[in-house]
């Protein structure tokens, strides 16, 4: 005899799953948008790309700002083109005689970046005051007269790319046969050209009693027998023990200093107390109050 059939009862269990959702991170370095994960492969497009999406897959786009990089992840199967190689310096400047450090990366077709090791890069110094640029990428300025231009050029993996440089006059008085001699290059080489012996300090090439040196101090052009530093005293009407101390140009970025004294003695000069001052134009006048005594008159004139 067969025992009596049982009915067992049926079980049934249910999973329910929750859709994985992560929410964004952030951090001063960089920032990772919210990742998700969708039933399926879904399709994205602008006017630059397309992109298809894989099943499941957890995707986005991770930014770092220094060094500046871009990672992406999840894109099955996703392509991309080189479309430019980028160099960059930071700054864009370098020091005469210094060095500065170049970089380089390679610009993807979807606008993300992908550094390349700077000793990777064939690198050269295509223009300006760069004495070369070795194979690290340190690159090196040349001595200059005032602030000047380079470009530098960088290939790698069949791209090129350059770099425009600006080379900077930090010494001022250091150029070929100016240097060291207390007169500015950049003014030397504006008024006489490179390697011109009219442009030495004490010189007077325009024969209006006043040299080289005391021109650049003074901000005046030393081929112009008319560009002089005049100084000149007269009364003041009503006033006999007033003096005025009249001088022009004045100059910007110079400073002026009228000093006294009962002599012609170097060691007794002293700067002229209870005055007043006024412009007109590039003239000034300065007006000693009290003239009581013997007084003689001199300007200093000073570029810091």
């Amino acid at each position: 005899m067969n025992p009596p059939a049982r009915l067992l009862p049926a079980l049934s269990l249910s999973l329910l799953a929750a859709a994985a959702h992560a929410g964004p991170r952030n951090s001063g370095n960089y920032s990772i948008p919210t990742d998700s994960t969708d039933a399926g492969g879904k399709r994205v497009t602008s006017a630059a790309y397309t992109n298809d999406g894989s099943v499941g897959g957890i995707t986005g786009i991770s930014s770092v700002a220094a060094p500046a990089e871009t990672a992406k992840a999840g894109y099955l199967g996703q392509l991309t083109e080189v479309t430019a190689l980028q160099l960059a310096a930071s700054p864009a400047t370098v020091n005469e005689t210094s060095t500065r450090q170049l970089s380089a990366a390679q610009l993807l077709d979807d606008l993300t970046t992908t550094a390349v090791p700077a000793a990777s890069i064939s690198w050269s110094a295509q223009s300006g005051p760069l004495t070369g640029i070795d194979s690290s990428g340190l690159a090196t300025a040349a001595t200059v007269y005032q602030n000047a231009a380079a470009i530098v050029q960088g290939s790698y993996a069949g791209a090129i790319g350059s770099l425009g440089l600006t080379v900077l006059e930090s010494i001022p008085d250091n150029f070929g046969s100016y240097a060291a001699d207390g007169v500015g290059d950049d003014w030397q080489f504006q008024y006489f050209g490179q390697s011109n012996p009219n442009a030495a300090p004490l010189l007077d090439p325009d024969g209006d009693g006043q040299n080289n040196r005391f021109e650049f101090t003074a901000g005046l052009i030393p081929t112009n027998p008319l560009s002089r530093f005049l100084v000149t005293i007269a009364a003041v009407p009503g006033q006999a023990t007033q003096k005025q101390v009249v001088f022009d140009p004045i100059v910007a970025g110079r400073t002026y200093t009228v000093k006294t004294s009962p002599d012609l003695s170097a060691a007794t000069w002293t700067t002229l107390a209870g005055s007043t001052s006024s412009d007109n134009g590039s003239q000034r006048t300065v007006t000693d109050t009290s003239t009581a005594g013997r007084k003689f008159y001199k300007v200093e004139v000073v570029k810091p």
